[in-house]
C-alpha cells in the first residue's frame, strides 16, 4: 500500500524535527524536571493526542482547505515562523534560559498537565507544517487509498515523535544535572538551540512553496 521509500522519508523528516528543540520539548522537559517523570509522561499523553488530532484533520481534508485558500496557508506558515523566531530570541537574549535549566513552576494536576500538553502540541507550528505540507509529498496517488496512505505515514511520525519524547522525559533530570555542573555546556546548549530555532524561522519565512 505504502512504499518503503515513503515510510523512510517520513521517518527521517520526523526524526529531524523532533530532535530540534521546540515548544513540545521545552514544555515536556520543564515539567519533567520540576514535577517529576510522571508529570512529564502525563504531559506527553496530551502531546500525543495533539499529534492524532492533526493526523485525522489533515487526512480528512485540511490540506485541501489550505490548497483552496493559499492565503490561509501563508498565514499559518508566517505565524509559525514568527513563533519560532520568538523562541530563538528568548534563548539567545542576555540572561536567556536553556531548555534543560531547572526552573520553578507551580505544580499542576494531572488533568491540567494533560490539557497543557495537548494545547502545546496543537499550537506547535512544526507539527502543523509537518502534516499539511510534508507528509502529503510521500503519498503515491497511483497506489490509491490516499486516506489510508496518509494515516499510515502520519502514524510513522506519531510513533517516532512519541518515542523520542518519551526518552527525553525519562532523561531530562539527568541531562539537567549534568549541564548544571557544567555552566559552559549549558550556555552552549542554549545558544545552539537559539541558533537552530532562528534558522528554522528564517527557512520557514523564506519558503515560497505552496501546500502539497
Amino acid at each position: 500500500m505504502v512504499e518503503a521509500s515513503g515510510i523512510l522519508g517520513v521517518a527521517v523528516v520526523a526524526l529531524g524535527m523532533v530532535l530540534t528543540p521546540g515548544p513540545n520539548m521545552i514544555y515536556l522537559v520543564s515539567r519533567s524536571i520540576t514535577q517529576g517523570r510522571r508529570a512529564g509522561l502525563t504531559s506527553l499523553g496530551g502531546v500525543a493526542l495533539g499529534f492524532l488530532v492533526y493526523l485525522c484533520a489533515a487526512n480528512l481534508g485540511l490540506s485541501v482547505v489550505f490548497t483552496a485558500v493559499p492565503e490561509l496557508y501563508l498565514t499559518v506558515k508566517l505565524a509559525g515562523a514568527g513563533y519560532l523566531a520568538y523562541l530563538a530570541w528568548k534563548a539567545l537574549k542576555p540572561g536567556g534560559i536553556s531548555v534543560f535549566a531547572p526552573r520553578e513552576v507551580p505544580p499542576d494536576s494531572p488533568r491540567r498537565l494533560f490539557t497543557m500538553g495537548l494545547t502545546t502540541s496543537l499550537l506547535n507550528p512544526k507539527i502543523a507544517i509537518m502534516y499539511v505540507s510534508l507528509i502529503p509529498q510521500f503519498i503515491d496517488l497511483h497506489r490509491g487509498h490516499v486516506l489510508l496512505q496518509g494515516l499510515v505515514l502520519g502514524s510513522v511520525q506519531v510513533v517516532i515523535s512519541v518515542t523520542v519524547n518519551f526518552v527525553i522525559v525519562l532523561a531530562a533530570g539527568t541531562i539537567a544535572v549534568f549541564l548544571a555542573r557544567r555552566p559552559s555546556w549549558l550556555k552552549t546548549q542554549r545558544y545552539l538551540m537559539g541558533t537552530v530555532l532562528g534558522a528554522l524561522a528564517l527557512s520557514l519565512a523564506a519558503d515560497t512553496s505552496g501546500p502539497a
